[in-house]
């Protein structure tokens, strides 16, 4: 991993501190003022690419702690020199100590842990602990995709946005018999591959945020 260039692993010092370097310092490495785009949990990292490939006026940032599974990403835009996607090695949890306010166009969310346990709701990630996280980071009217293939995270955001009175732009509990499949959204990781072997539905959900703080809604 210490071998690519696209590869950004702060030490935990420095993301507990709100010291890393990187903060507001993106567009020097990319080398322009393009839109950056997240993705959240990105595993082996087939969103940041495939829409890198997709949309060369942007640059796209895949975050993940595991190392194991960036590689895979990392190499792929290595080999295939592609100065728009990188790849940074963090907890999201200490995500704002990576990114200035603003600094962000756009967030998809793939596959994330649901964290099902409901003393385990905060960790969510798009629990309101994290959308208040992300509405630092992201400019005014930037859009947040969630594709995942638990019916009850699609459930639990779902009830979060209404909570909040925000109404999503699209949403979807069976993705790939909706009418809002286009060819980003087919976009398939490797962990979305096997969920559509054992027959599991895909759900989706396209939101913004507002400017006030969010509020978790209560346990049922």
């Amino acid at each position: 991993m210490e071998t690519f260039t696209n590869v950004f692993q702060p030490s935990f010092d420095s993301v507990f501190n709100n010291h890393c370097n990187l903060k507001g310092n993106w567009s020097k490495y990319f080398k322009n003022n393009n839109p950056i785009v997240l993705e959240l949990g990105c595993g082996k990292g087939e969103y940041t690419i495939n829409l890198a490939q997709a949309f060369p006026e942007k640059n796209f940032i895949g975050v993940d702690i595991k190392g194991a599974r960036i590689w895979k990403g990392a190499k792929f835009a290595t080999n295939n020199k592609m100065l728009n996607a990188a790849f940074l090695r963090t907890r999201i949890e200490f995500i704002n100590s990576c990114f200035d306010i603003n600094e962000i166009s756009e967030i998809w969310i793939t596959f994330p842990d649901p964290q099902l346990k409901k003393k385990r709701a905060s960790k969510r990630l798009t629990s309101s602990v994290f959308l208040n996280k992300y509405k630092l980071l992201i400019q005014p009217g930037g859009i947040i995709h969630l594709k995942t293939d638990s019916k009850e995270l699609f459930d639990y955001t779902m009830t979060v946005l209404s909570f909040n009175n925000i109404t999503p732009i699209q949403n979807a509990d069976n993705l790939y018999n909706s009418s809002i499949l286009n060819e980003y959204l087919n976009i398939k990781t490797f962990y979305e591959e096997q969920f559509l072997g054992i027959g599991k539905r895909i759900t989706y959900i396209q939101f913004r945020l507002k400017n006030e703080e969010l509020n978790e809604p209560p346990e049922e």
